[in-house]
């Protein structure tokens, strides 16, 4: 499906990989599901769409679909910044005491595999299910 706004017509995805510093294993399911509520609040209100996201214990994936006028560092320099810090606000142990994650990430442009195979990719993610556990 194709974005229509008024002077263009796209159709921009990226997969989105982010590690977390030093590649710590720190997600639990609580965990991700907090950094998730954060990606989809920025693209709320960025106007671009988290068409899926999983993760593991050190990492997450998201499937981002977005409009020309942002680059891929914008994005990412939001979705980072604003998921650590309420990661570190909700009581939640960083890998380091300021970040949460590596300053680098993954990111590749998706148009040959079909949507579908790739959201199943990051669907199969092995997403913990460990408990939630806070930093005291």
């Amino acid at each position: 499906m194709y974005r229509r706004e008024r002077h263009s017509v796209t159709d921009l995805k990226i997969h989105l990989v982010c590690v977390t510093k030093y590649r710590k294993s720190v997600f639990t399911d609580d965990g991700l599901d907090l950094v998730e509520k954060s990606f989809r609040e920025v693209a709320r209100q960025m106007n671009f769409q988290i068409l899926e996201f999983n993760g593991e214990g050190d990492q997450v994936h998201a499937l981002i679909e977005y409009p020309p006028k942002l680059s891929v560092s914008q994005i990412v320099n939001a979705l980072k910044g604003v998921s650590s810090r309420r990661y570190g606000q909700a009581g939640y142990q960083k890998p380091d005491q300021e970040s949460l994650w590596s300053p680098s990430y993954f990111t590749v442009s998706v148009g040959d595999a079909p949507i579908e195979v790739l959201k199943q990719y990051i669907k199969d993610k092995n997403r913990p299910r460990s408990t939630r556990i806070k930093s005291r």
